[in-house]
């Protein structure tokens, strides 16, 4: 796996969604450690914030590719999957 520090903002978009996730597990487990010094906690902070838009993103993008197969009178119909209180 790729380490943190590695990859350049831009260079964000292109990891998968488990990197991403990875990624934003180990910032914060580093942040929580709290045994950073000031700067690379707010850096740190910074890239976790970036990994967790990502992956907020993907999710949303994912989610609306996903179809659920529904028997609706008998016979099975594709509907756009919402997750439950979406609200939607």
């Amino acid at each position: 796996m790729e380490s943190p520090d590695n990859i350049k903002p831009g260079e964000l978009e292109n990891l998968p969604f488990e990197v991403a996730m990875e990624q934003l597990e180990e910032v914060v487990d580093q942040l929580e450690n709290g045994e950073v010094p000031l700067e690379e906690a707010i850096r740190l902070f910074e890239r976790g914030m970036r990994l967790a838009r990502l992956c907020g993103t993907k999710l949303e993008h994912l989610e609306s590719q996903v179809e659920m197969l529904v028997q609706e009178n008998g016979d099975w119909v594709k509907k756009p999957f919402s997750p439950e209180g979406d609200g939607e």
